[in-house]
């Protein structure tokens, strides 16, 4: 399964969802996250089994939700499309995890990033500290995330301490 293709599908969905005016439960919306949030910690550190079956256990909750509730908002025909696209997502190479490149402002065009979101778990501090302890740089965005940004194995490193370090949780 390609994790991040069929995240998108699925996030895409939630958004047409509501456009349409159709509500989608906040659990729903917070698995999505969770499974973003796994994604980028596979992406750094792909050896832990663990943590594909976690982002398939949110991905599986998420289309269950949406697939039953689009089909009875919106009709047979509507999730029919949704389900060939997450089909093909489905097809991509098994723990395939892509790359994903977006334009930040202030971030070097070589240099890898993440974004992160101070919580009570990871306040800013601790989070600029490990930045800091890693030769990271990083800026507050005007939202109160923190973009954390340098060499492609140091950002890897970055979030591996932070889902070793302050652990990742199976029940949010």
């Amino acid at each position: 399964m390609g994790y991040l293709a069929v995240w998108r599908v699925l996030d895409e969905m939630v958004q047409d969802f509501r456009k349409r005016g159709v509500p989608v439960s906040a659990n729903v919306v917070s698995d999505l996250r969770y499974a973003k949030t796994l994604i980028n910690v596979l992406k750094a550190d792909s050896s832990r089994f663990e943590t594909g079956q976690r982002i398939e256990e949110c991905l599986r909750n998420v289309e269950a939700y949406l697939i039953s509730e689009g089909r009875e908002r919106l009709g047979n025909e509507y999730v029919e499309e949704w389900l060939k696209r997450l089909d093909e997502a489905n097809k991509s190479p098994f723990n395939a995890v892509e790359e994903e490149t977006r334009f930040i402002s202030g971030v070097p065009k070589e240099q890898r990033w993440i974004r992160v979101k101070p919580s009570k778990e990871l306040p800013f501090e601790t989070l600029k500290a490990l930045a800091e302890e890693l030769n990271l740089s990083f800026n507050l965005q005007k939202d109160g995330c923190l973009i954390v940004y340098g060499e492609d194995a140091l950002v890897k490193d970055f979030v591996k301490k932070m889902a070793t370090k302050y652990g990742l949780k199976a029940e949010k």
